[in-house]
């Protein structure tokens, strides 16, 4: 009787003190290799991630685009489809005219048809993307998908930086220089001028792709935007990226801020020329061809630096989506408004095509 008790001593005492005692912890190896099966959590001071994100393939990313305003997604879509075909509409009048009427052969029209394809690329690479997330949200993107559309989206803005520089020297050259305007700007100039600022973006876009799609992702796949862009996947990268994002300031300084400076630069010395003429009405009409490739660099530069200049800055999520739809959809919307309205030659080439199609009509 006493062994049994004393038996019923320890096993009582075992009991209690495996009650008390922590749970062990698994092994460093099964530890380590669970980590990845964490379920999806939001970055600090940021909304939760929809349960959504991480139903798609293990590899693919979920874009989670106005995921924090689900109530306002079928309006979003309404609005955002609206803005992308008057955006694919105007931009294709834009770049159709210099073909359809001889009056639009100069220069400054053939390197402003050269814009609007650069903003049909840039809202055909986002918008469609843009409005399959809102009505279908949870819908997974491949890497592969997801860098085409980085490196359509880098190479665009490259190529529109620079040729808005281009259009800037154009207007240089025609108001500063008129008398060799024509011994400077020649056709063959203005092709190569064309070629190279479309292709100048694509080693960069191409580089920089690359180089970030090396990194590895760690977590939930679901990026807090609406397409994919440079700062949003950054911060699913679980690696040292300083690196990269010093090339990335450097490139965007070189790419943005010195074409900014150079158009600065022309547009100064335009306003020193205008201030010298002696007309009143030559001061006004050289204004006015100037007035809206202006107002075009400024909402350009105003967006884009913001967003480009510091990929991982404290701005929220969802900030940089509006910043980022001011480039993506409205300023492709807005540019053909702003050049046919403020220009007398584009609305005569407009009012002459649809008199011509009245006409065809007319039995």
């Amino acid at each position: 009787m006493g062994e049994q008790a004393a038996v019923r001593s320890r096993h009582s005492r075992t009991s209690a003190s495996s009650f008390l005692s922590p749970p062990r912890l698994p092994p460093p190896a099964t530890r380590q290799h669970s980590r990845p099966m964490a379920v999806a959590r939001a970055p600090p001071g940021g909304p939760a991630v929809p349960a959504w994100a991480n139903q798609s393939g293990a590899r693919d990313f979920v874009l989670l685009g106005f995921a924090h305003v689900p109530a306002l997604r079928p309006l979003l879509a309404a609005l955002f489809l609206a803005l992308f075909l008057l955006a694919l509409l105007g931009n294709a009048l834009i770049a159709l005219l210099p073909g359809l009427d001889p009056a639009l052969r100069a220069p400054m029209y053939f390197f402003l048809r050269q814009l609007a394809l650069v903003e049909l690329c840039f809202s055909l690479d986002v918008a469609p993307r843009l409005l399959l997330t809102l009505l279908r949200p949870g819908l997974g993107v491949s890497p592969a998908a997801c860098a085409l559309q980085l490196l359509l989206v880098l190479s665009c803005v490259t190529s529109e930086c620079f040729l808005l520089t281009a259009m800037a020297w154009d207007r240089f050259v025609a108001i500063c220089r008129p008398l060799r305007y024509g011994a400077i700007v020649s056709a063959r100039r203005c092709r190569l001028l064309a070629t190279a600022c479309w292709l100048a973006g694509v080693p960069v876009a191409l580089v920089f792709t690359i180089w970030l799609f090396s990194f590895p992702f760690c977590g939930p796949r679901g990026i807090r935007h609406f397409f994919c862009d440079i700062a949003p996947l950054l911060s699913l990268v679980c690696a040292d990226t300083r690196v990269f994002e010093a090339h990335v300031l450097v490139a965007t300084v070189l790419i943005m801020f010195i074409p900014f400076c150079l158009i600065t630069t022309s547009y100064a010395r335009i306003l020193a020329a205008v201030l010298r003429m002696p007309s009143a009405a030559g001061r006004l009409k050289a204004l006015s061809t100037c007035a809206s490739h202006l107002i075009v660099v400024i909402l350009f530069y105003g967006t884009t630096g913001v967003i480009h200049l510091r990929p991982k800055a404290s701005y929220s999520p969802e900030s940089k989506q509006v910043v980022s739809l001011s480039y993506t959809l409205v300023t492709p919307m807005l540019n053909p408004l702003i050049y046919s309205l403020r220009n007398k030659e584009v609305k005569a080439a407009l009012g002459r095509l649809c008199g011509q199609r009245r006409g065809t009509h007319i039995p």
